[in-house]
C-alpha cells in the first residue's frame, strides 16, 4: 500500500511539472493596437492578435496580426509643375499589421519585462481619390501608390501573470519603408494566456 501511495504522489508531482512546463511553451492573447502614422499625422486604433511559441529556455517566436480602423484626415494635393496647393480632400486610412519575430524574455516568475524584434508588412487602406486630375499629386503619393510595405518593429515592454492569465503593455517604433523609412510610435495593451 505504501508503494502505490508514494508511486501515486511521484506521478502527480511529474504529471503538476509537465502542466507548469507546458504553460511556459505557449502564449495566446489579444490587444488594444494605437499607431501614431507619421505621413499622415494620424492616431489609429485598432484590434488585434497574438500567438508565441517558446523556441528556447529565455526566447519565444511570436507572429501579430491586428487591424486600425479608417481615421479621416486632410490629404493635400500639389500642382506638379508649380508645387502650389490644389485641393483639399477628406480622406480615410485604415492599416493593417502583420508582424513575427523573436521575444527575448526570462521564462519564469510573474513581472517580466521583454524585448522583441519583428519584421513583417503594413497594408495601408485609403479611400478612393476624389481628384481626377493627372496634374496634380498627393502629400501621402508613397502610400497611395504602394499601399504594401515592408516593416520592421523593434519594442519593448512588460508582462504581469498570475498562473496562466496575464497582461501584456508594449511600447515601440513600428518602422515602415516607402521612399525611406518613417518611423511610427506604436502601443499595444491587452490580456494574455498562457498554455
Amino acid at each position: 500500500m505504501r508503494r502505490f501511495v508514494f508511486s501515486a504522489c511521484i506521478a502527480l508531482a511529474l504529471l503538476h511539472a509537465s502542466t507548469l512546463a507546458a504553460q511556459e511553451r505557449i502564449e495566446v492573447g489579444v490587444f488594444l493596437d494605437y499607431l501614431g502614422i507619421s505621413q499622415t499625422s494620424t492616431n489609429n486604433f485598432g484590434l488585434g492578435g497574438r500567438f508565441g511559441y517558446r523556441i528556447h529556455h529565455d526566447v519565444m517566436l511570436e507572429g501579430e496580426l491586428a487591424y486600425d480602423y479608417g481615421i479621416n484626415f486632410d490629404e493635400v494635393y500639389h500642382n506638379l509643375t508649380t508645387g502650389n496647393i490644389v485641393a483639399i480632400e477628406n480622406t480615410s486610412i485604415g492599416v493593417t499589421h502583420f508582424l513575427v519575430g523573436p521575444k527575448l524574455q526570462p521564462a519564469g516568475g510573474g513581472f517580466r519585462p521583454f524585448v522583441t524584434l519583428k519584421t513583417g508588412f503594413l497594408d495601408f487602406r485609403l479611400a478612393p481619390s476624389l481628384i481626377p486630375y493627372s496634374d496634380v499629386v498627393s502629400a501621402v503619393s508613397g502610400i497611395r501608390t504602394s499601399s504594401l510595405n515592408f516593416a520592421m518593429y523593434p519594442a519593448g515592454g512588460v508582462e504581469a501573470n498570475l498562473g496562466p492569465v496575464g497582461i501584456r503593455l508594449e511600447l515601440g517604433d513600428e518602422i515602415y519603408f516607402n521612399n525611406g523609412a518613417h518611423n511610427n510610435l506604436r502601443i499595444t495593451f491587452g490580456p494574455q494566456i498562457r498554455f
